[in-house]
């Protein structure tokens, strides 16, 4: 059994990944700053369940409070810090940018120096598939160029990969930066698609659909998500004897440091991803065409390689499994009782 220090806790992956983590035995403080950037009902409904935990205490702090952080470590001492909380969304970010750097930045740094001043084992924290910007080399991986985010929130989070690597270089802190892949799954966030196309459909609204359905993402299921996290934070990295500082890579580091993706492998066209939910919801979309959002890109496609290699485990989940997961979820969840009618607010 280890003590683990979940930031997120009460959000979408922290949630699942906490949960995980009990199951197994492990001891997890939960952080969450409980913000209210969607539906506040749903973070107390995934920290409901989690409290249910002997295992589980929670901790109510906000990243950028530099005191908070630092009586947070000096007081928990956690052996390993996975570190989900993040500002989220990439549109969000186009209007509200101060709160970006003000989570992804700071609040990165605070986790640092926690996890500097306190030797913790091992800093696993999420990136993003984001920060591959306007590279269009396809499948996405490592060892390639990610230095040209098209929005803040991207650019915030390359900054976390560099931010650790000083860190591992100076303090020998074992860092692993896992960029995730357009997450969904059940207790999703209700601002990404699958939930808001979900809940559309069945309120009979329009969906959104930008750039005509011509966009390609490669949909990765939160439990395949979770397993890479977990198996990542269970094999801190050493650095890396062959690195060679006149030809780097920009995924490894002679610094115990190291930069994974973790994806499907699987790129599907929205209009399909689509199809899929209106089967497992029973109904037909309207859908509502338009042109593509500024910060959005045409594809996603996740090399998972170096992942499997080190850890043994690549994500496999289909979308016709993991929406039709979602949907029984949210069925539950929202009290809805035929594909026309939602009742109650769940929770």
């Amino acid at each position: 059994m280890s003590r683990f220090l979940v930031t997120g806790a009460a959000g979408f992956i922290g949630f699942h990944t906490a949960r995980r983590l009990l199951d197994r035995g492990d001891e997890v403080i939960g952080l969450d700053n409980l913000n209210e950037y969607y539906d506040i009902r749903l973070k107390h409904a995934r920290l409901s369940i989690l409290q249910a935990s002997a295992g589980f205490s929670f901790h109510k702090i906000d990243l950028s409070d530099r005191a908070a952080m630092e009586n947070l470590f000096a007081e928990t001492r956690p052996e390993v810090v996975i570190h989900l909380a993040a500002q989220a969304g990439v549109r969000y970010s186009l209007t509200n940018p101060h709160s970006y750097t003000s989570a992804n930045v700071t609040g990165f740094l605070h986790v640092l120096e926690g996890c500097r001043h306190t030797t913790v084992r091992h800093l696993v924290y999420a990136s993003t598939s984001s920060v591959y910007g306007a590279n269009t080399h396809m499948p996405f991986a490592e060892n390639e160029s990610a230095n040209h985010p098209l929005t803040l929130y991207a650019a915030t989070k390359k900054a976390n990969e560099l931010m650790a690597h000083s860190y591992s270089h100076l303090f020998r802190i074992p860092t692993t930066g896992l960029r995730f892949f357009t997450v969904y799954g059940p207790w999703g966030r209700p601002d990404m698609a699958l939930f808001l196309f979900a809940k559309a459909i069945l309120e009979g609204k329009p969906i959104s659909v930008f750039n005509g359905g011509n966009m390609m993402r490669d949909f990765t299921f939160v439990d395949d998500i979770v397993e890479g996290v977990i198996r990542a934070a269970d094999r801190p990295p050493t650095g890396n004897p062959e690195w060679k500082s006149d030809d780097p890579d920009p995924s490894t580091s002679d610094a115990p440091w190291r930069i994974f993706n973790i994806g499907n492998s699987r790129p599907t066209q929205l209009t399909d991803y689509i199809e899929v939910l209106e089967t497992c919801l029973g109904r037909k979309a309207e859908r509502q065409l338009l042109p593509m959002q500024p910060g959005d890109v045409p594809a996603t496609w996740a090399n998972a390689d170096a992942l499997d290699k080190a850890v043994g485990y690549r994500p496999s989940t289909t979308i016709e499994v993991g929406v039709r997961r979602f949907v029984e979820w949210y069925r539950d969840f929202y009290q809805v009782a035929d594909a026309a009618q939602p009742v109650g607010t769940g929770g």
